[in-house]
């Protein structure tokens, strides 16, 4: 007996530890995939970097791109809060600028650094987006959402949608910090009470750095959680209180996007109280209904961050333009679906179809409706995500419950088309990527000043800092108002203009017509200036030279008074940051 008890134990062990050893191998079996999907991901981030950085060197970087730089430059050599500096409507303090003075500080202060961020910043949201699209998701679920996603964001429209996703540093940064906000957001329906603060402080590090914050971040989620509150409490059961109690977590959400304001302004004053950067505040109004239909051009540009602004094109540019309205078809239907059924998805789908719908009914609406394309770019990353989440089921994708005879045949003609245009979306991206590499704006023009030994001078905007970085900073160009001669304050630095430390000789007016170029006061160069001791031609450009310090001679005496915004006004256009000076 004592014999047969001992060989059931000994049969009885094994059981036990083959379920141990299953486990194990589940675990290690988990683990092996969760390294092989962060290696995909870290791969898929290599290649995309390499291809966004080719593309954006097939536009030419200007003055706004040099001004970006020289702020970061700044910042990188111990100027923390930026003194003396006047930034545009938007000043990216918390957002690119931390970037480039990062990649400055191992690339230099030179151009393609500007390229190399662009193509980082593009890469990130393409990542980021693709992640919160397969949220929840598996298997082949988990696969069509990130094809969608990534094919609506593979390929912006060649030429100013490169400028406007890739090369602008505009609020396609933005979509970083709000990305990672609805990522969290997502990831924690437990309702764990950190999430709210969590989410205040993401919100309010992006809303220092970006105002359009407040349309697609901000706004939403305070809209989204007021909603959802509403229905929790006409819905709910029991007590008032009960139901109040039910809807906590979106009440502490709500709280957190105006905490994320009240953070944001305590930041900003304390910033200015310190000292530090100016921001140029913009005014921003509803275009009165009869100067309406002036607007209607605002929506080519928001065709043009999908990639389907197909007005003026022919050829393969064409055809591609008309492919990417597929893209917008499909954002227009998941922003339906939602619609039709808003309390059943998620918040984060929530948040993402009113940060659309707002950020383009504003667009079209205001007087926003005259600047570029880059106003509404973080719709694309935003849209990319809501289609793959809301047009394929989380469950279901994989087993889903038998259907009728037309439904399999109308998946697969839908599978078809979507492969169809995504193999045009990635061939049409590969043309672009051939297309030759654009230099540098005014690089011809720094090489001469060098030469002829003129080392600080005074132009308009987009002869300015362009000539500053070409030149490594041997050459300092400072920027005037075309209509006043007055220091152009408009992502500039004020001590640029003080005569007690720079001597300025020399100014360059450009003949060639357009508004990334144009400007010749010549009546007030000479009425405050005289006439010059020495004229050259340089093609398009004139270098008028003195034998005294300008600086001296500018207009209002004290550069320094100038106020913030102070600047010309004027419409603004495609791929500018700034007013134009017509």
């Amino acid at each position: 007996m004592g014999g047969l008890r001992a060989g059931a134990q000994s049969q009885a062990v094994p059981g036990p530890a083959t379920s141990a050893g299953s486990g194990e191998r589940d675990r290690g079996s988990i683990v092996r995939r969760r390294w092989i999907t962060l290696a995909a991901y870290l791969l898929a981030g290599v290649v995309l970097f390499a291809a966004y950085l080719r593309l954006s060197e097939t536009y030419g970087l200007n003055s706004d791109s040099a001004n970006i730089l020289l702020m970061g430059w700044d910042l990188l050599h111990g100027n923390l809060l930026l003194h003396g500096w006047y930034m545009s409507d938007v000043s990216f303090y918390t957002t690119e600028l931390p970037q480039y003075a990062l990649l400055e500080s191992f690339l230099g202060l030179n151009m393609q650094t500007a390229h190399v961020a662009a193509a980082m910043t593009y890469t990130l949201v393409f990542l980021l987006a693709v992640l919160l699209a397969r949220r929840g998701s598996s298997g082949r679920a988990a696969w069509i959402r990130t094809l969608i996603a990534a094919g609506i964001m593979l390929a912006p429209q060649f030429g100013l949608g490169v400028f406007a996703l890739d090369l602008s540093v505009g609020h396609i940064g933005t979509a970083v910090p709000l990305l990672l906000t609805w990522l969290l957001l997502d990831k924690m329906p437990s309702a764990r009470w950190w999430v709210p603060v969590v989410t205040a402080v993401l919100l309010a590090w992006a809303l220092v750095a970006d105002p359009v914050v407040y349309v697609v971040g901000v706004g939403p989620l305070g809209v989204v959680c007021a909603a959802r509150v509403l229905r929790g409490l006409v819905d709910g059961t029991g007590r008032w209180t009960e139901r109040v109690a039910a809807t906590w977590f979106d009440l502490a959400l709500g709280a957190a996007s105006v905490a994320a304001t009240v953070l944001a302004w305590a930041a900003n004053n304390v910033i200015s109280a310190l000292g530090g950067y100016r921001v140029n505040r913009l005014p921003f109004y509803f275009t009165p209904w009869q100067y309406l239909h002036n607007n209607a051009p605002a929506a080519w540009k928001v065709l043009q961050i999908f990639g389907a602004d197909y007005a003026g094109l022919d050829g393969i540019w064409l055809a591609l333009a008309f492919l990417h309205l597929a893209s917008v078809f499909v954002v227009a239907w998941a922003l339906a679906r939602v619609a039709r059924r808003f309390f059943r998805v998620s918040l984060v789908d929530q948040v993402l179809a009113v940060a659309i719908v707002l950020n383009v009914v504003l667009y079209m609406l205001t007087n926003a409706a005259n600047e570029a394309a880059h106003e509404v770019a973080v719709i694309v990353p935003f849209g990319a995500a809501l289609a793959a989440r809301v047009l394929i089921p989380a469950i279901g994708a994989d087993a889903a419950p038998p259907a009728p005879g037309w439904v399999p045949r109308a998946k697969l003609a839908a599978m078809i088309a979507g492969a169809v245009v995504l193999a045009g979306y990635t061939a049409g991206f590969g043309y672009e990527l051939t297309q030759p590499s654009q230099p540098p704006a005014n690089i011809g023009l720094a090489s001469w000043l060098y030469r002829h030994h003129l080392t600080y001078g005074l132009s308009g905007y987009w002869a300015g800092s362009s000539v500053t970085l070409n030149s490594h900073q041997q050459v300092k160009v400072r920027v005037l108002m075309q209509y006043t001669l007055k220091p152009d304050l408009w992502m500039s630095n004020s001590g640029w203009y003080n005569p007690k430390l720079h001597r300025a000789n020399f100014v360059i007016t450009d003949s060639k017509p357009g508004n990334f170029s144009h400007w010749e006061p010549y009546l007030l160069i000479k009425r405050y200036f005289g006439p010059p001791a020495r004229t050259y031609h340089l093609g398009r450009y004139t270098i008028m030279v003195w034998h005294r310090n300008l600086l001296k001679d500018l207009p209002s005496g004290n550069p320094f008074g100038i106020a913030p915004g102070q600047f010309d006004s004027g419409p603004l256009i495609p791929g500018r940051l700034r007013p134009v000076q017509a």
